[in-house]
C-alpha cells in the first residue's frame, strides 16, 4: 500500500546533501512532498534512473479545451516535467536546474477517458552549464501522444 501522498516544496534543509537521483527517489517513496502541480493537473513521478524519469497522469475534464479534448498545455507539462527530471537525476548534491526551452510536437488528441498515460523523459545530453533532453508521450495503449524536447541550464547552489 502506497503512503499518502503530500504536496509542497522541499526545504533547503531536506534537500541538503542529496544527488538530484536520492531527491527524487525520496519523492516516489513519499519522504519528501510532491510538487503542487502534479495535485492541481493529475500526474505523478513514479520512476526514476540515472538519466530517465517516467511519470503517469490521468487526463480529466478539467483538462478539457474548448474542442472536448485535453489541452496541449497539459502535455507539455508533462513533458517538461519528465525531461526535467530526467536531467536533475543525473545532478550532483547542490546542483539546481530550470529549463530554457521546451518544444512540444503533438501527435494525436488526448481523450479525458482514455485512461492513464505515460511520460518517459531521457537525457540527450549534459554538460557544465546547457543539459538537453527529450520526452514522449504514451496513449494507455502505447500510442505516441506528443513527444519534445527540453534545453535547460545548471545552476549551482551557494
Amino acid at each position: 500500500m502506497d503512503a499518502p501522498r503530500t504536496y509542497g516544496v522541499a526545504s533547503a534543509d531536506e534537500m541538503a546533501g542529496l544527488s538530484g537521483l536520492e531527491f527524487l527517489r525520496a519523492m516516489i517513496a513519499g519522504g519528501l512532498a510532491s510538487p503542487a502541480i502534479g495535485r492541481t493537473m493529475g500526474f505523478r513521478l513514479v520512476e526514476v534512473e540515472h538519466g530517465l524519469a517516467v511519470f503517469e497522469g490521468e487526463p480529466f475534464d478539467g483538462l478539457l479545451n474548448p474542442l472536448g479534448s485535453v489541452d496541449g498545455g497539459w502535455a507539455l507539462a508533462l513533458i517538461d516535467s519528465a525531461a526535467g527530471c530526467a536531467v536533475h537525476s543525473e545532478l550532483p548534491a547542490g546542483t539546481g536546474y530550470t529549463t530554457v526551452e521546451t518544444k512540444v510536437n503533438f501527435v494525436r488528441p488526448i481523450a479525458p477517458d482514455g485512461g492513464i498515460v505515460r511520460c518517459e523523459g531521457r537525457v540527450l545530453s549534459r554538460g557544465r552549464q546547457i543539459a538537453t533532453a527529450e520526452a514522449r508521450l504514451l496513449s494507455a495503449e502505447g500510442k505516441l501522444l506528443a513527444h519534445g524536447t527540453s534545453t535547460l541550464i545548471l545552476l549551482p547552489r551557494g
